[in-house]
């Protein structure tokens, strides 16, 4: 995002025992996802920024006013956490059980004398008000995160942050909590932090994403970017990237490259590499095409023609998986819709054409290996050929 539009900036290094966070983000009056896996420093970014982490150093500022500054040019700052307007919304709700919704809501709110009234709107603001009387433990899951919620809204926030919030509904009460969560982000205009380990989440709530891995940002971008170019084999793995292998380079022209993948040659389109290079490159499951025995080839489906044997069918209510035993005995997964392909015997043995289309090989940029040894990081890291 252009740095004119960032209301959010982080910059913060924290050294903890056996774990070093070292955060770089930006965010506007948008949905900034935090995503990657369990232990990778998300929540503690958001500990940071709410102030209930210091970090050793580095600096924060909200809308122009700095909250965090140490080792940074200009005088040092520490705004305490119930000084910086920013709601926080905990993955375990985090709520008194021997208060009220209504008493939790307006505890935030004690120093004004119409709390109870400012509490109860907002309650009624998320469809709780008839329920205003109930303690926590009479109260849903969903009823509960929506209480949650209610209370971090109360000192009208200008950041909102939420750790997993969802993480514990059904689906059903997730989504609807999602679209209202997205409404009321919307309405007041909040940037909100939003942390998931779930890619689903991420693209219900997120307008761009930050793939956090070993306390650093790997990536930060639109969601689509992200999920259709990862920056490296690392961020693709977290995003579950699926058929991604390593390759070597074997020529490389204007018009693009050609690769070897443990014996079967495909050609992707232009990427700088050099001859020789190790390169990590996936194909996502849904642009693998099988190919009509009986048919004429398209141009679209002509090159990166390998055959396979079915493993797996997989049926679902909107997509059908294959996992399909190539020739240079790797793994690849096929994904179609349940009404294609239907002329054609897809159960397990069946023998399959394929095509790995050209242009949807992504060779990832900055993702060299040491080794092409062929190995489908995606999928299976079993070579059946070479007995494991």
């Amino acid at each position: 995002m252009s740095s004119e539009s960032a209301r959010l900036r982080v910059d913060a290094d924290k050294q903890m025992p056996g774990f070093h966070l070292q955060v770089c983000l930006e965010s506007g009056s948008e949905t900034l996802v935090l995503f990657g896996p369990s232990g990778a420093g998300k929540t503690t970014t958001l500990n940071i920024v709410a102030g209930l982490t210091q970090p050793d150093s580095g600096e924060i500022t909200l809308d122009g006013e700095v909250l965090f500054r140490k080792g940074y040019p200009g005088a040092p700052a520490n705004v305490p956490a119930r000084k910086r307007r920013i709601g926080y919304v905990f993955q375990s709700y985090a709520l008194f059980p021997h208060m009220t919704a209504l008493g939790n809501v307006a505890y935030p709110l004690w120093r004004r004398p119409d709390r109870e009234r400012h509490a109860a709107q907002l309650l009624e603001r998320v469809h709780l008000g008839h329920l205003a009387g109930r303690y926590p433990d009479e109260l849903s899951g969903g009823q509960q995160q929506r209480v949650a919620l209610a209370r971090a809204l109360a000192l009208e926030p200008r950041l909102l942050l939420l750790d997993e919030p969802f993480a514990a509904l059904d689906a059903a009460v997730r989504e609807q909590l999602q679209r209202e969560l997205r409404a009321i982000q919307a309405e007041m205009g909040l940037a909100m932090l939003y942390v998931t380990h779930r890619l689903e989440d991420a693209f219900a709530m997120g307008d761009r994403l930050a793939v956090i891995q070993d306390g650093r940002v790997a990536q930060v971008g639109a969601l689509d970017d992200v999920l259709r170019q990862p920056a490296n084999s690392t961020v693709a793995q977290i995003m579950g990237v699926k058929n991604l292998f390593h390759a070597r380079v074997i020529a490389a022209t204007p018009d693009g490259l050609r690769i070897d993948w443990a014996g079967i040659q495909l050609d992707a389109p232009p990427q700088p590499a050099q001859v020789g290079a190790g390169v990590t490159a996936y194909i996502r499951p849904e642009e693998v095409k099988i190919i009509y025995p009986d048919r004429p080839l398209s141009a679209a489906v002509g090159l990166n023609l390998v055959d396979g044997t079915v493993l797996e069918s997989i049926p679902g209510v909107s997509f059908r998986s294959l996992r399909i035993l190539i020739e240079n005995g790797f793994e690849i997964e096929v994904r179609f819709p349940p009404y294609a392909y239907v002329p054609l015997r897809l159960e397990r043995g069946a023998r399959v054409r394929l095509s790995l289309r050209r242009d949807a090989l992504i060779v990832l940029a900055g993702a060299g290996q040491s080794s092409a040894d062929g190995s489908v990081v995606g999928l299976a890291q079993t070579n059946h050929m070479q007995g494991g």
